[in-house]
């Protein structure tokens, strides 16, 4: 499984982690003589090690310090959900840490001023972070009318392509034959489908592509695709673009583009109605030859199987983008904030300077198995990240070395995270393959509400 999904309101796992001492009290207010302890909202990891890496953390830094820690692991289906009644009754944690923040709820917390300033804490890391990871967390705040970092980088994801090297190999086919040029590419799997339908199943098909409204995997492949296509619908300082007519005829181009695949049978017929985890499912059942894919989540969840981990499921770049540039990826960077409400914002700012101590960030990141990928450089020189064996681990770290990167278009116009929470271009994708709309008509609908959303902003 991997982000998106509807939120919750349900409690996953809850740790609470006290020890006694006094050498906090300069971090942390007194309350009947004793500090207040730190509470912390985290994702629950998607494997032990996660969880087990950060409890190590959390007892190491109450040791040092003798405050305690109250740390309470939700769902990546809940946390938001539970941050948000908490906030909303006075409440807030002393730092969240959410997988979906940083393209949902972040930017508009900062844009309210809700976020305290952690400049000072990324302050000492700033030669070690990725620009990517600085320029996700560099957000607005309209209260004060300027932009500040209102996140600590953790970790990061980007788009990978995964395929069947056994299927092809029955099919017929070699992957040495795959291009590396765009229309080749993605031909390719066009033809794949017909020589696998006929060797090995009739309903098997080439491209396992989020269509849906409910995905956020819907839009992270095609806003990867519009950054192929050198759409540029924001400027650098937040601008929107999208009444230009040279910037609506590529979105039309992308969209006709990306519709093609499942007007034409390439696609699963249910892929319109697919949830996060659905493409990760029709891949791994051999219903689809390939999938694009945000984590290495599906990789991940074969580790045990080596044959199926080391030989059969493949991870590669995206081919080069239409004019034959090397690709830009998107990365989505996930981030501890910290809430102005919080009890404890000196605290909170100590554990998570702790925390970002290249070796203990490194060893908590690593947890993931690969589902998540260092913000600070130095941490890939890690054996485990150098691993040439590992044949998708290897893989995404030259993505993330060898390839430009970027955030989404939230990072620079806060209000563009609605966008993403309403799903535009998925809603137009449905328009265009489901309600038989033309494309430019969708694209003119998507870009009327995208000017709504920006305007309710700016009112």
């Amino acid at each position: 499984m991997r982000h998106g999904g509807k939120l919750a309101a349900s409690l996953a796992v809850v740790f609470i982690a006290a020890c006694t001492g006094a050498s906090g009290d300069n971090l942390a207010s007194e309350s009947e003589g004793a500090p207040v302890p730190l509470r912390i909202f985290w994702n629950q990891g998607f494997y032990p090690e996660e969880d087990l890496a950060l409890q190590q953390i959390v007892d190491a830094w109450e040791a040092e310090t003798g405050i305690s820690v109250e740390l309470t692991l939700y769902s990546s289906d809940d946390i938001l959900n539970q941050t948000t009644v908490a906030l909303e009754s006075g409440n807030p944690p002393d730092i969240v840490f959410a997988h979906r923040a940083d393209y949902t709820l972040q930017p508009q917390w900062a844009w309210e001023g809700k976020l305290v300033d952690v400049s000072d804490v990324l302050e000492p890391y700033q030669d070690e972070y990725s620009p990517a990871a600085l320029e996700a967390a560099y957000l607005y705040n309209q209260q004060t009318d300027k932009r500040s970092y209102y996140g600590v980088p953790i970790e990061q994801q980007t788009i990978h392509i995964h395929y069947w090297r056994n299927l092809l190999a029955e099919a017929g086919l070699d992957e040495a034959q795959i291009p590396q040029d765009w229309e080749g590419f993605w031909a390719f799997w066009q033809q794949a489908q017909a020589s696998a339908q006929t060797a090995i199943a009739p309903d098997i098909y080439g491209l396992g592509l989020t269509l849906s409204i409910q995905g956020s995997d819907t839009y992270y492949f095609f806003e990867q695709v519009m950054d192929a296509y050198d759409v540029e619908l924001f400027t650098e300082t937040g601008e929107f673009q999208g009444n230009d007519p040279a910037v609506q005829a590529r979105l039309v181009e992308v969209l006709e583009w990306t519709a093609q695949f499942y007007q034409g049978d390439y696609v699963p017929k249910d892929a319109v109605t697919w949830l996060d985890s659905d493409n990760n499912v029709q891949f791994l059942n051999q219903a689809t030859l390939m999938t694009p894919n945000p984590t290495l989540s599906i990789p991940a969840s074969q580790r045990e199987d080596n044959t199926l981990y080391t030989e059969q499921i493949v991870t590669r770049a995206f081919p080069n983008e239409p004019d034959g540039d090397p690709m830009n990826y998107l990365v989505s960077v996930k981030q501890a904030l910290i809430f102005t409400e919080a009890e404890n914002p000196e605290a909170a700012k100590a554990f998570l300077s702790y925390l970002l101590e290249p070796e203990q960030l490194n060893d908590y990141v690593k947890g993931s198995l690969g589902r998540w990928f260092p913000v600070m450089d130095s941490a890939l020189q890690d054996p485990f990240w150098q691993d040439s064996a590992d044949p998708h681990v290897s893989v995404a770290v030259q993505q993330f070395t060898q390839s430009p990167t970027r955030p989404f278009y939230h990072a620079v116009n806060a209000a563009y995270s609605q966008v993403q929470a309403e799903n535009i271009w998925g809603q137009a994708i449905g328009h265009v393959v489901v309600d038989g709309w033309s494309a430019e008509k969708a694209v003119t609908e998507a870009i009327a509400q995208i000017q709504k959303i920006l305007s309710q902003w700016e009112d």
